[in-house]
Order: structure tokens, then sequence, then C-alpha cells
């Protein structure tokens, strides 16, 4: 470049070529965007060169599959929404379960005592007939041997159904019904019974 002729003012271009050159330029511009970019990208073809050329029908599929990946779009946030919407339902669900869950262990009261050889304490609950009691007992050190019974007003109860280390007991009349342990080993059993439902008191009958 630096070798080159330094041009002379005749040489260079003037206005009016210039502003000729530019108005050509944005005339080939407009001409390209009209019978090529648009039917090719947009399916608009306002000259139908673009249908002669079948630009337009390459247009057309874009716009398709344009319109197509919107609907996939759409299709898929919707199920994105609605499985948010059952995520949240099943967590209320499952933290309602669990605060159930929650309360229905948390006991009314807990009472522990440790039985030497051969003691046998009875513990009743003053119950009317219907009355539910869910009960739960921990034998540490050793075994006993547990009755469960009730009596009052002349009746007398075995609970055979309810014996065990867990489960519940359903008063059959008016009265005490509870639990007699008895420690027929040589060494020391600690007994601790949890309870929790419907009863108006616990008290020792030793």
């Amino acid at each position: 470049m630096f070798n080159s002729k330094r041009p002379s003012l005749e040489e260079l271009p003037f206005s009016a070529q210039l502003l000729q050159s530019t108005a050509i330029a944005a005339a080939s511009a407009i001409a390209i965007l009209v019978t090529v970019v648009l039917p090719a990208e947009y399916n608009i073809d306002p000259t139908g060169v673009g249908g002669m050329l079948g630009l337009a029908e390459m247009g057309e599929i874009k716009q398709q599959l344009g319109a197509e990946a919107e609907a996939d779009r759409q299709m898929d946030a919707g199920i994105e929404e609605q499985s948010s919407l059952l995520d949240d339902i099943f967590g209320l669900f499952v933290g309602s379960a669990a605060a159930q869950d929650a309360v229905a262990e948390e006991w009314r009261d807990e009472i522990s005592f440790t039985l030497e050889s051969g003691e046998h304490p009875e513990w009743k609950l003053s119950m009317t007939e219907g009355q539910t009691v869910f009960y739960r007992i921990t034998v540490t050190g050793g075994r006993v041997n547990c009755d469960m019974h009730g009596h009052g007003n002349g009746a007398n109860a075995t609970y055979e159904k309810a014996r065990g280390s867990e489960g519940s007991l359903v008063a059959q009349f008016d009265g005490a019904h509870g639990w007699f342990w008895r420690n027929r080993d040589n060494a020391d059993v600690t007994v601790t019974l949890q309870l929790r439902g419907e009863y108006q008191e616990l008290k020792d009958e030793t």
C-alpha cells in the first residue's frame, strides 16, 4: 500500500458517484431481503420469486418446525408445572402423615420401675366401657411374667389378645384395667410402661 502511487483528486470518486453506489447497494440489499431472505426464513413472498425458486417452501417448513418446537416447549412446561403441583400435594400428604405419626408417638404417661426377685407390682388405668388405650412395655435385665386384666362393678376380664410388649386394650366395662408383673428371675429387672389414649388416671394398686 505504501509503494502504490498516491491518487490525484481527479482520480477520486465524486460525491454523486458515492451516492449512486450506496443507492445501488441498498436497493440490492432490499431486493435480496424481499426475494430471498423473507421467503426462505419466514415464508413471506410478496413478489412470488421465492415460490418460483423454492425458497417459500423452505420458509414454510422452518415456520412449522418453529411452531412444533414452541408447542413442545409449552407442553413440557405444562407437564413440569403439573409434576410440581403433584409433588406439592404429595409432600402435603406425606407431611401430614408424618405429623400424625409424630403425634401418635407422643406418649401421655411413662413410668419405669425396677423389680427385685419375686416382686410383683400392679398398675391399673381407670377407664369407662369402650375406651381404648395404647401401650408399649420395655423390659431390660431379664424377663418377667405379665398378666393383663380388669375388674369393676362386679365384673372381671382377662385380656388375652392384648398381651405382649406393644398393643392396645379396649375396656369391656367401667373399672380398673391394667397390668400385673412378677419377677421370677434372681436378678433385678427394669420395666418401662408407656401409655396414650382414653383413660382417666394411672395408679399403682400394688
